[in-house]
C-alpha cells in the first residue's frame, strides 16, 4: 500500500538521523560541559558493572560520545562507529536504571535507543551522508 515510500528510504535515514542526532547532541552536551564533577557521577554507573576505577574519565566518554556522537550521527560521518558507542553507552544507562529497580518508564529511553542504534549499525546512514573513507 506505501510501496511507492520506497525511493525516499534515504531521505527518511536522513530525517532519522537529524532528530536522533540533535536530540543526542541537546541530551549529552549538558554533560560535556558539566566538567569533572558531572563526569564522575556519570561514570558511576560503571560500578554497576564492576568497573570501579577512573570513574571520571568513563563520564567523560560518554558524555563525548553523545554530544560528539549525535553530531556524527547526523552528518553520517563515522557513523557506524558512533552508533556503537552510543548504543553501549545506552546500555550501561539501561543496566543503571535496572539495577537501581526504576520502572519501565524511566529506562524506556534507554531502552529504545539503544536498540535503534543497534539497528542503525546494520542499516547504515543512507545516501545522504558524509563518509570517511569516501567510497
Amino acid at each position: 500500500m506505501f510501496s511507492f515510500l520506497d525511493r525516499y528510504r534515504d531521505a527518511g535515514l536522513l530525517l532519522l538521523r537529524i532528530g536522533l542526532g540533535a536530540a543526542f547532541i541537546i541530551h549529552g552536551t549538558p554533560k560535556l560541559i558539566g566538567g569533572p564533577e558531572k563526569w564522575k557521577a556519570l561514570g558511576g554507573a560503571m560500578a554497576n558493572l564492576g568497573v570501579t576505577f577512573a570513574p571520571t574519565l568513563w563520564g567523560l566518554s560518554a558524555a563525548l560520545s553523545e554530544a560528539v556522537g549525535g553530531l556524527l550521527i547526523m552528518l553520517g560521518l563515522f557513523f557506524r562507529p558512533a552508533c556503537f558507542l552510543l548504543a553501549v553507552t545506552m546500555a550501561v544507562a539501561l543496566n543503571m536504571h535496572v539495577t537501581k529497580g526504576d520502572p519501565f518508564q524511566v529506562y524506556s529511553h534507554a531502552l529504545e535507543d539503544g536498540i535503534v542504534f543497534l539497528s542503525l549499525i546494520f542499516i547504515g546512514p543512507g545516501k545522504y551522508a558524509l563518509r570517511w573513507p569516501r567510497k
